[in-house]
């Protein structure tokens, strides 16, 4: 059985930063002990890693990601296989990615489709949300089945007419089913109906560029559906994540439901913490780029965002990683900014982004670990598995520079991506070294993981609602 010292680190987690020697034995934490101690001095390894002057952090947790997914006549660059490699390189060791029910199909189907893209094709592990497209006895039966087998987590739309969208009455059924198996519902909220007429409005008017996207898809009404959300999660006595916040009415209704008592979670992304409305602007069709749903919002969103984190009225940073190249995917929108597929490249950068957040005073070390390992893990089933360093825990180990300098850009990016979100943007702090579960994916800044070495996670229900 292999055995790995990393020494001389800073182990920091979401409760502890401690000057400690990390014992990896079988692809798991055997130990951690104080450097220089007896005990730190007895181990034997096979591999040593010096972390001296480094952080020693758990592997990222990146729970909302979409590997090949298809959107608006296309489908997402990234494989599961690049997909993987580049969270790899970002320091994030596990992704829940979302499968998808079609319309008129199964639960059980839609989750195969996922299995067969995703098995053999990742370099790190991997688990799966159920998209609900389709809310009908049928389904609802199958979210018991789904959740006695660890897909624990079901995302509804509130947008998207015609594609994913599900009324109040379909949101209430999956809701209260929820609430009695356990399972946890995650909810796109935006008003998509009424979006859909301002869209209309707009184009009918000759507004067609990139920046109509943010205007037409408004503040007021992601904050309107996520307070109905709400209501609709109380009546039916189940608990409720919602995905992508990006605007600060939609923060306040997250933390009028958490001062209350109820069971209610948010999730914001590193694009609304670091882009804005500015980008959607860019001249020519350069805001294409930066098209998603929800929108990006005005700069002046951006502290609401960053004191949620801070306030634990938002738990967790995802990525929604849903990357489409410029060239011949993003250029579906020309003349038509409805025809734009929605999605940004993101999996990659998330933990350097938050980490140049701690080096900008934003939040704390062990905040960062919070939001983007532990929080994630515990609120999917996973944790102490993974999101933590601990002895039992998963060997998903990153040794982290915090002085290395680096530039984001798409030259350099592993993400199958033809453009970078965060172009040009200079970080202190970089991966030098990841472990999964004891296994060296990347070396140094040298990718030395394969596709297949990545496992499929079964999951618990959420640790915050027991």
């Amino acid at each position: 059985m292999s055995r790995t010292v990393i020494h001389g680190g800073l182990v920091i987690t979401a409760s502890d930063e401690i000057h400690a020697d990390v014992l990896v034995e079988g692809g798991r934490v055997a130990a951690l002990a104080a450097h220089g101690t007896a005990a730190a001095g007895s181990w034997t390894a096979d591999r040593s890693i010096d972390a001296t002057g480094k952080y020693v952090i758990p592997g990222g947790v990146d729970a909302h990601t979409h590997m090949e997914m298809p959107f608006g006549g296309t489908s997402a660059a990234d494989t599961f296989e690049t997909g993987t490699r580049a969270a790899a390189w970002g320091g994030t060791t596990t992704i829940i990615d979302f499968a998808v029910q079609s319309v008129g199909g199964s639960l059980r189907g839609g989750l195969d489709a996922w299995y067969a893209k995703a098995d053999g094709n990742c370099a790190v592990d991997y688990a799966f949300h159920m998209i609900l497209a389709d809310v009908n006895e049928s389904s609802l039966k199958e979210m018991d089945l789904l959740v006695s087998e660890g897909v624990t987590s079901f995302k509804l739309f509130m947008a998207y007419p015609g594609v994913f969208y599900s009324d109040d009455g379909q949101i209430l059924r999956a809701m209260q089913r929820a609430g009695g198996n356990g399972g946890l519902i995650m909810m796109h909220a935006e008003n998509g109906i009424a979006i859909d007429v301002l869209v209309e409005q707009a184009l009918a008017a000759g507004r067609t560029d990139p920046r109509y996207h943010g205007d037409v898809r408004k503040v007021a009404l992601e904050a309107e559906a996520t307070h109905r959300a709400v209501q609709l999660a109380r009546v039916a006595g189940a608990p409720l994540y919602v995905v992508h916040v990006s605007a600060d009415e939609a923060v306040a209704e997250i933390a009028a439901a958490r001062h209350k008592g109820l069971p209610v979670f948010g999730e914001t992304c590193p694009q609304y913490l670091f882009l804005s409305t500015d980008n959607l602007a860019e001249p020519g069709f350069e805001g294409a780029k930066y098209v998603c749903s929800t929108p990006l919002r005005p700069r002046e969103h951006q502290e609401a965002l960053w004191r949620g984190l801070r306030n634990d009225e938002l738990q967790v940073v995802s990525t929604d990683h849903c990357p489409f190249c410029f060239s011949g995917q993003k250029e579906l929108g020309r003349g038509d900014f409805s025809k734009i597929p929605n999605g940004l490249p993101g999996v990659e950068n998330r933990m350097d982004l938050l980490h140049q957040a701690v080096v900008e005073g934003h939040i704390s070390r062990r905040r960062w670990i919070d939001i983007a390992c532990a929080a994630p893990a515990r609120m999917f089933g996973l944790y102490p598995k993974k999101g933590t360093i601990a002895p039992g825990a998963d060997a998903d180990i990153v040794v982290y520079d915090p002085h290395a300098e680096q530039v984001i850009s798409a030259r350099t990016h592993h993400m199958n991506v033809d453009y970078s979100a965060y172009e040009g943007k200079h970080l202190t702090g970089r991966v030098e070294t990841v472990l999964s579960r004891g296994v060296p994916v990347i070396d140094r800044h040298t990718y030395v993981g394969r596709a297949g070495h990545g496992a499929y996670l079964p999951r618990g229900t959420c640790q915050f609602t027991r």
